[in-house]
């Protein structure tokens, strides 16, 4: 998890560097706009780095359900940036329309460097989305997740570049407006993965409870259990990297301690095996008193 970080933050300084160098030399504002994003993308590796180191400690005395959070805390980081960056890409490729039509300012074609180094982000970045995104679900990390988007909101980014530089130079200087358009069509993409991201992290930190097709499904694991005659006053919520669950389940009240007991362990183990061996899990154990 932590090697495949360094990897795109070392890929992302790279192509920083190349982009910023590719946009000067080829009198390309997209690719210096790409560059920009590229640049916000280096910060949400650092970002990730920082916290999931954090959120990979084990638990402690003041800690006692881990450090899960920090890793909301990332995802929610990262989210923002999206939204930031997306807005702004927004923001100035309209700019650069309405100068375009409305103030007759032109804008200058690109040279062909501008175009090729397009094209090495892209695949730059499609290898490092795919492969930060397995190693995300290998972890069950929200957070590297978050980042392999990043990197596929950056490829999103290239394409448009790719396309506003190449419709420029292959139609001509009366097309060169065709990058602002791309940039703008992009930024919709971008704020959508920073939309879709965000608001599953923000559930996480304020302690909302699990999606309801899980908490159902939990409890017709729980139910299932042979022994469980009831299972009542389901708590979850998301820790970061585990989930946290607590329930009362009623027993028959002829059983020992011992034989509830084996139940109860018997639901954790279920659980666990289900839904990760970090899962907290808390069960309260109720005599089921038929009603008359």
């Amino acid at each position: 998890m932590f090697q495949i970080t360094a990897v795109g933050t070392v890929a992302n300084a790279l192509l920083i560097g190349l982009k910023f160098l590719a946009g000067t030399l080829g009198n390309s504002a997209a690719m210096i706009a790409d560059a920009v994003h590229s640049l916000s993308d280096f910060v949400t590796d650092l970002v990730v780095l920082f916290f999931v180191r954090i959120a990979g400690k084990p638990k402690d005395h003041n800690h006692a359900y881990g450090h899960g959070k920090f890793e909301l805390m990332a995802t929610s980081i990262i989210a923002l940036v999206l939204l930031l960056v997306g807005t702004m890409l927004m923001i100035n490729g309209g700019r650069m329309i309405y100068e375009y039509y409305v103030e007759g300012k032109p804008i200058a074609v690109p040279g062909q460097i501008a175009l090729w180094m397009a094209v090495v982000s892209i695949l730059i970045k499609e290898i490092l989305f795919h492969v930060t995104l397995r190693v995300a679900h290998q972890v069950k990390s929200g957070s590297v997740e978050a980042n392999a988007w990043y990197h596929r909101s950056d490829a999103y980014s290239s394409i448009a570049t790719l396309i506003g530089i190449g419709g420029a130079i292959i139609l001509g200087p009366q097309w060169t407006v065709l990058e602002p358009m791309a940039a703008i069509v992009v930024s919709f993409f971008i704020i959508r993965v920073g939309t879709s991201l965000l608001r599953p992290a923000l559930n996480g930190l304020v302690e909302a409870s699990l999606p309801e097709n899980i908490r159902r499904d939990i409890v017709d694991l729980i139910r299932t259990t042979p022994g469980v005659q009831n299972v009542c006053n389901l708590h979850t919520r998301d820790l970061g990297n585990c989930w946290a669950i607590e329930c009362d389940i009623q027993v028959g009240a002829e059983l020992t301690v011992l034989q509830a007991h084996k139940i109860s362990d018997q639901i954790e183990f279920a659980l666990r095996d289900k839904y990760g061996s970090d899962t907290h899990i808390m069960i309260h154990i109720e005599p089921y008193i038929q009603k008359k």
